[in-house]
């Protein structure tokens, strides 16, 4: 069960995004390994997808988006809530992918079916912002029981419709057919 190489987040963010689901998700806190599956993602493309915090162009805030592939991308919204992401393709594409929801593997024992309670569970907050996931405290590896094959829903991003009908409607949310862990059917 090795992590996932760079190569492997260095392509198309709808093709990493589809390939992180069964993927696990792993962070080490206080010695403790916390392990989950990733079953619901969502897909964000860059500067032109008006739904990207990149859209925005480079700020503090966007800066890791807009940095090499592989690392994790923490933001806090609602004045609240974190939200992590995985950074794709080169640096300067400015695409991500949010982890939407995991099915508890190890060590987890709160709710995960949506990106904040995702978060909260898995101990991540604004300190992993920019954290590279080739390192040994934070990252993503195949699971080690073979898998077979996921079947995978697409359906249009949640909570995105200030991006306007066509990025809105976009099917960039992707999930693993039945799964009773993903946020929102």
């Amino acid at each position: 069960m090795r992590k996932l190489p760079r190569s492997f987040y260095d392509r198309e963010t709808v093709e990493v995004a589809q390939d992180l689901l069964g993927m696990h998700l792993v962070h080490v806190v206080a010695g403790v390994e916390r392990v989950g599956r990733i079953v619901e993602v969502e897909a964000y493309l860059g500067p032109h997808d008006l739904a990207a915090h990149s859209a925005r162009g480079l700020t503090q805030r966007t800066r890791v988006m807009f940095g090499p592939p592989g690392h994790m991308y923490v933001y806090f919204v609602y004045g609240m809530h974190w939200c992590a992401n995985v950074v794709t393709q080169a640096e300067g594409t400015a695409s991500a992918v949010l982890l939407r929801a995991l099915e508890p593997v190890k060590n987890i024992e709160a709710r995960t079916n949506g990106p904040a309670l995702l978060c909260r569970a898995m101990g991540i907050d604004g300190r992993r912002n920019g954290h590279d996931l080739l390192s040994d405290e934070l990252f993503v590896r195949r699971p080690g029981d073979g898998s077979g094959p996921i079947r995978i829903v697409r359906r249009p991003r949640i909570g995105v419709d200030y991006a306007g009908h066509h990025w809105a409607r976009r099917l960039l949310r992707y999930y693993i057919r039945g799964n009773a862990f993903v946020s929102r059917k």
